[in-house]
């Protein structure tokens, strides 16, 4: 295994992710107490995971997480049924991409796009890849304008990374 302190690019790509780590938890904790649409995309699930183990790490601020089913078709109802009534302080979505009836999902979502806002006061995270990200932005433009630019972690060397570098 190489050493990601001695790969340079291993070690570029691990700051670069903890850079764009950190500004995911700083827009989670300035969005408390609001709506707010964050979008963090990452094509590779393996290192989606490794990044969320860290996100854990880094934030102070608790963070629901919740996998969609394949079978879903309404992103509202689905996160307003599984919280019930509850508001967590920030809520992760896991899942898009296997979605089966994702662009109906995507044209439900961009029509009770104003229901979030008034129903969920705490930052939402949907994890997406490069495919439901273009679709977001074709499908649900309305829905999609709510969030910034995407928080990008792009995966330009497939060997592992150690996430937990040293900032000095």
């Amino acid at each position: 295994m190489i050493d990601p302190y001695t790969n340079s690019e291993t070690n570029s790509n691990s700051v670069n992710y903890e850079r764009s780590l950190r500004r995911l938890a700083r827009s989670i904790a300035l969005s408390q107490g609001q709506f707010s649409l964050i979008l963090a995309c990452c094509n590779s699930l393996p290192l989606r995971e490794q990044l969320v183990t860290r996100l854990h790490e880094l934030s102070p601020i608790e963070i629901q997480e919740l996998i969609l089913h394949p079978s879903v078709n309404k992103l509202f109802t689905t996160i307003q049924v599984a919280l019930a009534e509850e508001q967590p302080p920030a809520l992760m979505v896991f899942g898009l991409e296997s979605v089966i009836t994702l662009e109906q999902l995507l044209k439900a979502t961009n029509l009770v796009r104003e229901e979030f806002r008034k129903q969920f006061a705490f930052p939402l995270i949907l994890w997406v890849n490069d495919d439901i990200l273009q679709k977001l932005t074709r499908i649900a433009p309305d829905f999609r304008s709510w969030g910034a630019n995407s928080i990008r972690f792009d995966l330009n060397n497939p060997q592992p990374i150690d996430l937990r570098i040293n900032s000095a």
